[in-house]
């Protein structure tokens, strides 16, 4: 969407404020994908939601590629929100649920390097489609993201269930040969068997003793659990996830990668060719460092990583914002030409090497087995709110308090969001997904003690 959109107005005739809505829509749409996904992956498995995921989103990529008109845009976009809302929930806790804990980090931050991918190939076929026809060009730009809607659909069929999913359901055998297949060796799926049968609290040998059936009262007061009378550590779970997800896009990244050939015409970039040019470069930024996080996660941490992130989020946004005011003030400048588009890569490195990665890994990870799925997608869900925040009022604030203003207004929250990270978010690599809860000061089986001390280590390292 961000160099269709380019040719969208010139084709259909439309104005910033349908620009606007066209490019949020999306997201609050897969606000009802994100918050529907958690119960459908409970009900049906998380591999299954998957599936159904892509098939959404690809009905909705037909009708984008197909738009006669800018209602039909508007629903296509819409019903490919709902998909986006699907995936975004379930991709990082299908990915995390099969994880080891010592590997964890590195496959559950796959998708969202994956996403980026995704981005970069947007970018990439904007510049190639955009030399065609203007009622072609556009079009393909959009309907193109059919075929990997086709490869995701066929290819997660043949991917194993979540193992903890299977154990939820009573099917402990499917669930004791899949662990077999995804952890290094039988002592250790034997250990992370059990593990999710005390978090599950299973007993094993009662469930054999009734023919392997459990009695599925899981998930009718999730709800009431999670959020009407949670407990405190997951009231500070739910915090966290809540937290980490709001603060991902209220600091500004989706007006970058969304409108950034409209940053880079504030800056001096004049040509369409050298706009979406300079797009194809911040598409590959985010690859590159998104690469770089994803081998460093399970190593350095996800809390120093975070930090760091954020805190040169901070100094990027603020160069950026610096840049923008003095073109707006005094015109032309090569220097700040130079200084926009290097801070501008800068923000997009320093966010793609840890909180843009982290968000979807630390909220996948953290919540009880019960609760993971619906509270996975109450993240999502302030992330697609925020999103859409941002993406439907950006073109109205750049004209209201200036571009240049926008960025600051960025970088004060991106100040907030260091700090909330300093204070609530403790260190969770190599933790067992079910521990997570005592790093809380959760109880658990071990007590309400354990769970403060291992909180206390984590937070100091």
């Amino acid at each position: 969407m961000s160099g269709a959109q380019i040719f969208i107005r010139e084709d259909l005739k439309i104005n910033d404020t349908q620009i606007e809505v066209l490019a949020g829509i999306l997201n609050l749409c897969a606000l009802v994908g994100s918050l529907t996904a958690g119960k459908t992956s409970d009900v049906i498995g998380r591999r299954y939601t998957i599936a159904l995921s892509a098939v959404i989103f690809l009905v909705g990529s037909v009708l984008m590629g197909y738009g006669p008109n800018y209602t039909v845009l508007m629903v296509g976009r819409c019903i490919a929100g709902v998909g986006v809302g699907f995936a975004l929930m379930i991709a990082p806790v299908y990915s995390a649920e099969i994880s080891s804990a010592s590997h964890r980090g590195f496959l559950t931050s796959l998708p969202e390097l994956c996403i980026s991918l995704g981005i970069l190939l947007g970018y990439v076929s904007n510049y190639c489609f955009g030399k065609l026809t203007l009622k072609l060009g556009w079009r393909l730009m959009l309907g193109i993201a059919a075929f990997p809607s086709l490869i995701l659909a066929f290819g997660i069929t043949r991917m194993p269930e979540s193992p903890r999913w299977l154990v939820m359901q009573g099917r402990l055998e499917e669930a004791k040969k899949i662990m077999v297949l995804v952890s290094n060796t039988e002592e250790e799926a034997e250990e992370r068997f059990r593990d999710i049968l005390t978090a599950a609290e299973i007993d094993e040998i009662e469930i054999k003793a009734v023919g392997g059936a459990v009695k599925k009262n899981h998930g009718k007061s999730v709800w009431r659990e999670l959020v009407i009378k949670p407990r405190p550590a997951v009231r500070l779970i739910l915090i966290a996830a809540v937290g980490i997800h709001f603060f991902e896009h209220a600091t500004g990244i989706e007006a970058v990668v969304l409108y950034s050939p409209r940053i880079f015409k504030k800056a001096g970039v004049v040509s369409k060719d050298k706009l979406l040019l300079a797009t194809v470069g911040v598409g590959l930024t985010k690859a590159f460092f998104i690469i770089i996080a994803t081998f460093l996660l399970d190593k350095v941490g996800r809390r120093k990583l975070l930090l760091t992130s954020t805190g040169g989020m901070v100094f990027a946004l603020t160069s950026l914002a610096v840049s923008l005011m003095m073109v707006q003030r005094f015109g032309q400048l090569a220097w700040a030409l130079s200084l926009s588009i290097v801070s501008t890569y800068a923000f997009v490195a320093f966010f793609s090497i840890g909180l843009g990665p982290i968000t979807w890994v630390y909220s996948s990870e953290i919540f009880p087995l019960r609760l993971r799925a619906q509270g996975a997608s109450i993240g999502v869900a302030v992330n697609r709110i925020m999103n859409a925040t941002v993406s439907m009022s950006f073109l109205s604030m750049t004209k209201a308090i200036t571009t240049g203003g926008v960025f600051f207004v960025f970088a004060g929250i991106a100040v907030a969001a260091w700090w909330f990270f300093f204070f609530m978010l403790p260190e969770t690599k190599g933790l067992p997904l079910e521990e997570m809860e005592k790093l809380f000061g959760g109880g658990g089986p071990r007590g309400d003690c354990e769970g403060l001390e291992i909180q206390t280590k984590r937070v100091n390292n």
